[in-house]
Formats: C-alpha cells, structure tokens, sequence
C-alpha cells in the first residue's frame, strides 16, 4: 500500500474512484461543448444572409 505526502494510506479503490469521476467530468465537459458548437452553427445557419 503507497501513502499520500500527507502520511495517509491510499487504496487503489479510492484511485479508481477518483479516475472515474475525472473521466466523468471531462465526459459531460466535452460534450456540453460539442453540443454548444452545433447550436451555435445552427444559429449561424438561420441569421445567415441569403
């Protein structure tokens, strides 16, 4: 078992915890930002002069 620099004993469960919550994280980040990209380009599209 490793310690932290604080002396405390880490797990690889709380690792793994904290990988999935990362992931997660960027997970709904990146596709919030995907899905403001394209309502962007759809509101692009219909103020477009034509």
């Amino acid at each position: 078992m490793s310690t932290a620099k604080d002396g405390k004993p880490r797990d690889a469960e709380s690792q793994k915890e904290r990988g999935v919550a990362l992931r997660a994280f960027f997970y709904i980040f990146g596709t919030h930002l995907i899905a403001g990209f394209v309502m962007l380009l759809f509101y692009l599209g219909e103020h477009a002069n034509k």
